[in-house]
């Protein structure tokens, strides 16, 4: 029983041996690349200042064309 229980303990530290430096050198690794330049920020603000843009010139020109009399 005694010989069992070193074996399994041979195991285990062999196992902690390899596997602990190499969970420990991952933490010394280069961060990610940014997912995002800014670009989508930029696309999102003209799409917002586009569509202010268009409401305020269908807000604004039914009031130029109501001077008009077409019939």
């Amino acid at each position: 029983m005694a010989a069992a229980w070193q074996r399994l303990m041979v195991v285990v530290a062999l196992v902690f041996g390899i596997a602990l430096p190499v969970v420990q050198s991952h933490e010394h690794a280069p961060a990610p690349a940014p997912t995002s330049d800014g670009v989508s920020i930029d696309q999102g603000i003209a799409y917002m200042l586009m569509l202010v843009a268009l409401v305020l010139t269908y807000l604004i020109h039914p009031l130029d064309a109501s001077s008009y009399k077409l019939f």
